[in-house]
């Protein structure tokens, strides 16, 4: 039996999310639409052949056939329809950010917990193919013990009015595009292992509002791992999104929508939508073969629908939401103080004390090994550290 599906927002994430509902596993249906307006909430119900649409919201939410809530709204709006959820016992899943702020995660996380209801955060971007095959590899020791990990999102900026007022989404790029880095450089790093502070840079470089624009980021965990984040609202070229993980025994790279190996030009003739965020349908084009599938919105839903009728948590749940907004909420104090900003976690769930990796590799009894390699003219080329006097010594054989 497939999940009957009331969606909550009929805008640009919404249809994203429909489009990939009715498509991997096609059993799932959404059954019910609420929009704020009437004409949306009909030409949603129109679209995806849903036989219900409503302008009330909890109407939605408790229709009778529906018995999974997905949260497709502005972020004001998150913790309200979240409660709705709760007074309904119905299962909630909501997209990200999970609040504008950790505050607004913990009530939201608390009060799932206490409805005993199946909760999850849909964090897309750590579904798609690349990265679960890079957190594959990492997770089985190919890169050794991850030093750095680090992601960027930029693009020109988001699409509906209400991201551009801070008040609704409570932040901007750092928000809006930081809530999927952040993620993904904590999955790589090991989600178990607490993140300790932040340093933080941003500003208001191009677009005439109030919230930042542009943001670079710095995030220290426990273990002396660093996360890394880009983000920006005024990047000019489409979508950019990038991933790197540096280990002690290796790197992987990722590139996951600009430049994958598809490449066009046109004059333009025929041309409509090449992708999310291009900024033209002229000269040479970078079309994405499948959006849904690259983008990891069918990965995801297949997760939380399989959870659900496994009765088991999902890879990402509000938990992780709560997290992330507090990382998010540090690297906000650290861009206003201009310092490290600490991560404050009222709730942790993962490991603590552990210590900074060993960085001691023993060559013999009496060295420590620097770096070793071959040289140009065939010898190897050896540099140690004397364990008694802490002398840098170098060896050629």
């Amino acid at each position: 039996m497939g999940r009957k599906i009331a969606m909550l927002g009929s805008g640009f994430i919404g249809r994203f999310y429909a489009d990939s509902i009715h498509s991997q596993r096609s059993k799932d249906r959404i059954v019910s639409i609420y929009s704020r307006r009437e004409e949306s909430a009909q030409k949603f119900a129109a679209d995806y052949e849903t036989p219900h649409w409503t302008t009330a919201m909890e109407e939605a939410i408790n229709h009778p056939e529906v018995d999974v809530v997905c949260i497709a709204l502005p972020n004001n709006l998150h913790e309200a329809a979240v409660m709705a959820c709760c007074k309904a016992k119905k299962a909630v899943i909501c997209t990200k950010p999970l609040g504008r702020n950790a505050e607004e995660a913990k009530r939201m996380l608390e009060a799932v917990e206490a409805a005993g209801i199946f909760h999850g955060y849909m964090e897309d971007l750590v579904y798609t193919p690349k990265f679960s095959k890079a957190l594959q590899s990492v997770q089985a020791g190919a890169l050794g013990r991850i030093l750095w990990a680090k992601s960027r999102e930029t693009h020109p900026g988001p699409h509906s009015e209400w991201f551009w007022d801070k008040e609704q989404a409570g932040g901007g790029c750092i928000l809006d595009l930081g809530c999927h880095c952040v993620e993904i450089s904590r999955s790589f790093i090991g989600k178990d292992i607490k993140p300790v502070e932040v340093m933080c840079w941003a500003d208001t470089q191009v677009k005439p509002i109030d919230a930042e624009d542009h943001a670079i980021a710095l995030v220290r965990y426990e273990n002396g791992a660093i996360g890394q984040f880009e983000v920006s609202w005024t990047f000019r070229g489409g979508l950019d999104l990038r991933d790197e993980v540096m280990g002690t025994e290796g790197t992987i790279w990722l590139n996951n929508f600009l430049r994958t190996g598809f490449d066009m030009f046109t004059t333009g003739k025929g041309a409509d939508y090449v992708a999310e965020k291009a900024e033209s349908n002229t000269g040479w084009l970078f079309p994405v073969g499948d959006e849904l599938n690259d983008l990891g919105y069918n990965h995801m839903f297949a997760d939380m629908f399989n959870a659900i009728e496994q009765n088991k948590a999902p890879r990402e749940s509000f938990y992780d939401g709560y997290v992330v907004n507090a990382i998010l909420d540090a690297a906000y104090r650290s861009a206003a103080s201009k310092l490290w900003e600490p991560v404050k976690l009222d709730i942790w769930r993962g490991l603590e004390g552990v210590a900074k990796g060993a960085s001691l590799v023993d060559y013999d009894e009496h060295h420590y090994l620097i770096k070793e390699e071959k040289t140009h003219f065939g010898s190897t080329k050896l540099i140690l550290k004397e364990k008694q006097s802490g002398k840098i010594i170098e060896v050629t054989r």
